[in-house]
């Protein structure tokens, strides 16, 4: 199987899990129904970083056109709301990612998804929300800073972190079973023990944060 087809047959399966997330994973974070977190962007952010931004920004418009004819009450609505969320998150992390191809540009490509997408939803947000919650727009727009910022803050940054913690280890599996191209995983074991606890962290602080918010404590 040469390296494209092992391509196309990863994006399938990326695709598949990040559908299959969505379906099985879907957490109430704030007072609004449907803003919920699922793990969705993650997988596609993994997918950005292994193949590119353009096969991310691809992923997410076949997953949120399932979502949308299969489980999703939204509608066409919905669908444009989720494509542009994983673009700003996958699509920008994946672009700074592949022109600094490091740690440290991993990281400043999640900071960058995550700003870039908690903007961006805000803005969209004020803009779309009024018509599919029948609310006026200033009523939308009272509820930007105490619901829409903290619900895509706590998101993006569980998505930042679930995304550095599974990265490095999924793509030294992969490059072991000849599935991705690229160095060989001679220092898997070697891993950044400041990087993993950073994401613990914040995946617990996410945790809480979203506890407290739900009234849970």
């Amino acid at each position: 199987m040469n390296y494209k087809t092992k391509k196309i047959a990863m994006l399938g399966v990326l695709a598949a899990l990040s559908y299959l997330s969505v379906v099985l994973i879907n957490i109430p974070v704030v007072s609004v129904d449907f803003l919920k977190y699922e793990p969705k962007d993650v997988v596609i952010a993994l997918g950005g970083f292994m193949f590119g931004p353009l096969p991310a920004a691809l992923l997410s418009v076949v997953v949120s056109l399932l979502e949308m004819v299969t489980i999703s009450s939204t509608g066409i609505i919905g669908c444009v709301m989720n494509i542009l969320s994983t673009w700003g998150f996958a699509c920008v992390a994946a672009v700074i990612y592949k022109r600094m191809h490091t740690l440290k540009g991993a990281v400043i490509g999640l900071i960058a998804g995550c700003l870039a997408t908690t903007a961006l939803m805000l803005l969209w947000n004020y803009l779309i929300t009024p018509l599919y919650m029948g609310l006026t727009r200033e009523a939308v727009a009272a509820m930007l800073l105490p619901v829409f910022l903290p619900y895509n803050l706590l998101k993006c940054a569980m998505n930042a972190a679930l995304t550095m913690l599974i990265y490095k280890p999924l793509v030294n599996a992969l490059r072991r079973a000849n599935l991705l191209e690229g160095a060989s995983a001679a220092k898997a074991g070697t891993r950044n023990l400041g990087i993993i606890l950073i994401s613990v962290l914040v995946v617990a602080t996410c945790v809480l944060c979203v506890l407290v918010l739900r009234g849970v404590i």
